[in-house]
């Protein structure tokens, strides 16, 4: 059993809020260049020069990419060896996002109740995700997410005659209904099967997943990219001004589900896909 006491994770959260807003992931920044280079329309050209201009700005001056630092996920992947000492472990989340918001100068976004609306001062509650895994180390995933693109995300619940087509019409008809709303190019999460809140939540977690890596079974691999290019054929462009580069990538995650069932649920992200991890 390894202990370990939950201000290593306090402060590991703070770190992680800061250096996400400000740091795009290197594939997310890879991937923006490389639609640069392809990308034939002089508008579109110019609205991706102007991205990687914000993104190197905000990484050399440590300011945030965007002005919306977004609502704290934390995706939390503990081994089932170790033991927290020093008090409770979701508590130490919510204090590593409050001073992490506070130290870094973050916008705080977040209201303590849906139709009161009134800001909780410190950007708590983080939505937080755990997983038990074997071993004796603490992963640490801090993924903040805008709500421009969060709103423009939707869950389906899929008949199973619907089949594959009936997913495609549903990825392609919410991105068509999200147009220029969520900042493209976007990064579309695709989540299929479990339940309506399983779908959800592995449509948030594809996002999590690098760029450059393609999902490992062959099949999904094929339907990401046959996805990936009907989106970019619809011609919205970076921020809605036309072009190739409608979106980055489409990332998609499986599970089981029932008989009756295929949930589908598509989690939209901005080009501002941050996520940063340490371990513990």
């Amino acid at each position: 059993m390894r202990e370990v006491d939950v201000s290593a994770v306090t402060g590991a959260v703070r770190e992680l809020c800061i250096l996400a807003n400000c740091t795009l992931p290197e594939d997310v920044r890879r991937r923006i260049q490389d639609c640069r280079a392809a990308e034939d329309w002089p508008v579109a050209r110019d609205v991706l020069d102007q991205i990687v201009e914000n993104y190197e700005i905000a990484g050399a001056e440590g300011v945030p990419i965007c002005q919306d630092t977004g609502m704290a996920c934390v995706f939390l992947e503990v081994g089932q060896e170790v033991h927290f000492t020093g008090g409770g472990l979701y508590e130490a989340v919510h204090e590593g996002v409050r001073r992490g918001y506070r130290d870094g100068y973050l916008r705080k976004s977040v209201v303590g109740d849906p139709l009161e609306r009134k800001n909780t001062g410190d950007n708590t509650p983080a939505m937080i995700y755990c997983d038990l895994v074997p071993g004796d180390r603490v992963k640490i995933t801090v993924a903040p997410k805008g709500f421009g693109s969060e709103n423009m995300s939707q869950i389906k619940m899929l008949k199973p005659s619907d089949g594959l087509e009936g997913v495609k019409r549903f990825v392609l008809q919410v991105v068509e209904d999200a147009g220029p709303n969520p900042c493209p190019p976007i990064v579309v999460g695709v989540g299929l099967g479990g339940t309506f809140d399983k779908a959800a939540l592995l449509a948030k977690k594809a996002l999590m997943r690098p760029l450059d890596e393609p999902h490992p079974n062959p099949f999904y691999r094929e339907l990401e990219e046959e996805l990936l290019e009907e989106i970019n054929r619809k011609g919205i462009g970076p921020q809605g001004f036309g072009g190739r580069t409608t979106a980055l990538s489409v990332n998609i995650e499986v599970m089981p589900t029932h008989i009756a069932g295929l949930p589908c649920a598509v989690n939209i992200n901005c080009h501002v896909t941050r996520h940063q991890t340490a371990e513990l």
